[in-house]
């Protein structure tokens, strides 16, 4: 008898877990999704499928699944480069998306990472903070200079 109640407590537990692994996935790609049609979306396009020569795909690519570091960057700093994904040139000017917070970067990186036919492992708001540099994100001020008038008023006569 004690032997079956701590299999069914072993079994109630691993498969709590694994539920809570699938939940947080599902709950972080459902997040990404909305970052992603806000701020993604005009330029990997609503199949992920970027456009030529100009922005990268993210369906299938080699540096959305493989390290992660290198695209948290990307979305971290922009990217200004001509780069060569997959054996394809792309040139279009990504601008940075530091004023996401860590977790919006993680959730839309997740949804990326498990969409277009992907398939691969969460990223981490731990992650993101970690590539940025430990400074979490949460609200952003933009900090615009007045504009000075440079141009003497015109006198009336």
């Amino acid at each position: 008898m004690k032997k079956k109640l701590i299999t069914a407590t072993a079994l109630f537990s691993l498969a709590a877990m694994v539920w809570a692994q699938t939940n947080s996935l599902s709950t972080s790609v459902a997040r990404g999704e909305a970052v992603y049609k806000k701020e993604c979306l005009s330029c990997h396009q609503a199949d992920g499928g970027g456009v030529p020569h100009m922005n990268p795909p993210l369906a299938q690519s080699t540096n959305v699944l493989k390290d992660k570091k290198k695209i948290i960057t990307v979305v971290l700093k922009g990217m200004t480069d001509r780069v060569a994904l997959d054996d394809e040139y792309y040139s279009n000017v990504m601008a940075s998306h530091s004023y996401l917070t860590d977790q919006q970067i993680a959730d839309v990186l997740t949804y990326a990472r498990n969409s277009f036919g992907n398939k691969a492992s969460a990223v981490t708001a731990a992650e993101v903070k970690g590539v940025r540099g430990g400074s979490t994100v949460t609200t952003v001020k933009k900090n615009i200079a007045p504009v000075k008038k440079s141009v003497a008023p015109i006198k009336k006569s």
